[in-house]
Formats: C-alpha cells, sequence, structure tokens
C-alpha cells in the first residue's frame, strides 16, 4: 500500500484545498496543535495530509508550498496531488517532437489565467519554481492506508490498482505525464478521473454556464451515490443543473458509467469541489475537505482518529478573511490533542 500508516501510534489531520492561503493555513495549523520547531510546524502525536492545490489563485502560493514541502519532507505531513499541481506540469513541460504542439498544456486564455499568480509570485524565483516542479513528481496521486484513504477528487479503486500495476507505486514519472496528454489514453483517464472527478454528458442540446463564465456539456458526478435514479441523485458540483434536467431519469447506459464507493470501504477524503455551508460526511465514510478557501470560504480539516463512521464532530475549520494578508496571532487556546 501506498505511504501505509496506522493509527495506532498517531492521529491525521486530513487538509483541504490551500490555494496559496498560506496565512490562513497557519491559522488552522495553530488550532491544530501544530507549532513552528526549527522552522517546520510539527504536531507531538499527528501527522497532517494534504489534499493537493497548494498553487493557484492565492496571494502566498511561494510560501504555502514553502510550508508545505517543508512539513512533507520532516515527515511532519504527507501529501496527494491535486489538479493543479498536474496542471502545472503539464503547463510547463515542451510536447515532445513529433506530437504537433509546444506544451503538454496549451498555453491558451483559460489556461494562461489557472496559473498567472502562480508563475508571477515566482518570477524572482525561477530556480525554486522549477525545483518545485521536480517535487511534484514526487507527490503520490493517493493514499491507502489500513484505516483511511486520500485522493483528491475520485477514489476509483479500479483505476488504482491499474495504475499501481503500471507505475508500481502511486506517483506518476514524465513518460506518464506526456502519456495523459491524451485524455482517451489510460494515463489521461487516471489523471482526470482522480484528480477531476467523474462526470456524464448532458442532454443533447444542453449546456451549462459555469459560475466561471465557461460553458459546458457535462457535470460531474458523485462517486459514492448508492442505487441513484435520476441526474439529480449524482450531480456534485457548484453549479447546479436546471431543474428540468435535474429531475431526468438516468439511463442504463449511464448507470454503467457510474461509480461508487462501498459502504464497508476504510473512510475516504476529497477535496476539489468547491463546497459551501456547515462541514459535514457525504456518506458515513466519505468526507469532502475543499470549501472554497481562496474565495474566502473555509480552510477546512478532518481530525482523523481511525473511526469507521465519520462524526460532523471531527471537522475544524477556520474562515478566511479579507484579505487573506491580515497577519494571524497566534492562538494560545487550541483544540490540540
Amino acid at each position: 500500500m501506498a505511504g501505509k500508516t496506522t493509527t495506532a501510534n498517531r492521529g491525521f489531520d486530513i487538509i483541504g484545498d490551500i490555494h496559496g492561503c498560506a496565512l490562513t493555513l497557519e491559522k488552522l495549523l495553530d488550532l491544530l496543535g501544530y507549532r513552528k520547531v526549527n522552522g517546520v510546524y510539527r504536531h507531538p502525536r499527528r501527522q497532517a495530509v494534504f489534499l493537493g492545490d497548494i498553487i493557484d489563485r492565492g496571494p502566498r502560493i511561494r510560501e504555502a508550498l514553502h510550508l508545505v514541502r517543508d512539513m512533507v519532507e520532516h515527515g511532519a505531513a504527507r501529501i496527494v496531488m491535486g489538479n493543479h499541481e498536474y496542471n502545472a506540469l503539464g503547463y510547463c513541460t515542451r510536447a515532445r517532437p513529433g506530437s504537433g504542439k509546444t506544451w503538454l498544456r496549451e498555453h491558451n486564455a483559460r489556461h494562461d489565467r489557472l496559473i498567472r499568480e502562480t508563475l508571477e509570485q515566482f518570477d524572482h524565483y525561477p530556480r525554486e519554481w522549477n525545483e518545485f516542479l521536480e517535487w511534484f513528481y514526487t507527490i503520490p496521486l493517493f493514499i491507502e492506508d489500513e484505516d483511511f484513504r486520500v485522493v483528491h477528487a475520485c477514489w476509483d479503486g479500479d483505476l488504482i490498482e491499474k495504475f499501481k500495476q503500471v507505475q508500481g507505486g502511486a506517483c506518476i514519472d514524465e513518460d506518464f505525464l506526456h502519456a495523459s496528454a491524451a485524455l482517451e489514453s489510460f494515463a489521461g483517464q487516471v489523471m482526470d478521473t482522480l484528480l477531476r472527478g467523474t462526470d456524464l454528458r448532458l442532454p443533447e442540446g444542453v449546456t451549462i454556464t459555469g459560475r466561471d463564465g465557461y460553458v459546458r456539456e457535462f457535470f460531474r458526478t458523485k462517486f459514492w451515490a448508492d442505487n441513484p435514479r435520476t441526474y439529480a441523485d449524482v450531480v456534485f458540483q457548484p453549479d447546479p443543473l436546471p431543474p428540468e434536467v435535474a429531475s431526468r431519469e438516468l439511463t442504463e447506459a449511464e448507470r454503467r458509467q457510474l461509480i461508487t464507493y462501498p459502504k464497508d470501504a476504510p473512510p475516504v477524503f476529497v477535496g476539489h469541489y468547491w463546497m459551501e455551508g456547515l462541514p459535514a460526511p457525504l456518506k458515513p465514510n466519505v468526507a469532502c475537505l475543499d470549501f472554497s478557501a481562496v474565495k474566502y470560504g473555509k480552510l477546512v480539516a478532518y481530525r482523523f482518529d481511525g473511526e469507521r463512521v465519520l462524526s460532523p464532530d471531527k471537522f475544524v475549520w477556520v474562515k478566511v478573511e479579507r484579505p487573506e494578508e491580515v497577519e494571524y496571532p497566534t492562538s494560545e487556546d487550541s483544540v490540540a490533542r
């Protein structure tokens, strides 16, 4: 198993998408009882687990990367890759001769916009940025421990088992990155499913215009829905489906495209989905910890101690202040344990 550790000797604090909100992350770590020791945040009895998407959008991306990497390299934390780290690798990697492309991830207006803040904040630190790109290759796509699982967007057990057989572990290499540029390939399906989630095509002629202004012909779906009947039973994204589409019954072909997460499987934690409202489990053994921190939502953690049924009481969060640049005082009254 990738990164196998049990909760027998330590608990885990699983933390959602950071997107450059470094000061908010410091505040959350402080609340969880982590303290800086020789410049690295540590907890005497627990380990942080980051769900990826450390980069892009936020005001302190460089600081967030240094904080997280230092924790990982000193054993105070683990991390899985997010789609934004994967996107950065593709954006900054030249395509191979004969491919008809200059870069693996096209440099177009949308992709430029998504990575703009990251590249701007590393503008005077090109060597550091290249070192972080190399570090991204060491980040696993998933963590599969005896008591819990972690992946950025979707736990697809079949894909993960095939990936482990192909790659011999949980990390990608440059050859796999190049192969994943073809979405229909095995590598492309792994990266799209695990880091972005599953989807269904909308009915012919129907599109959705998201809050980001982009028009889509697909909608993101749950990977844990039990016996779904309609589109409303499986949709899982910030932008709602039109009522007449949400009530549409799933066809048998659509049902076969869906995956589910077994009720008796270990708890799994994901980020990615821009949740809102009060953090709580999505299912007794499924939790999403991305609560739109970079959009002035919450930076959320779950304090996991080996339980098979997740509890709403174990979510811990801090609200992101306006602006995120506010200097936070060190809290003496933490919830450390």
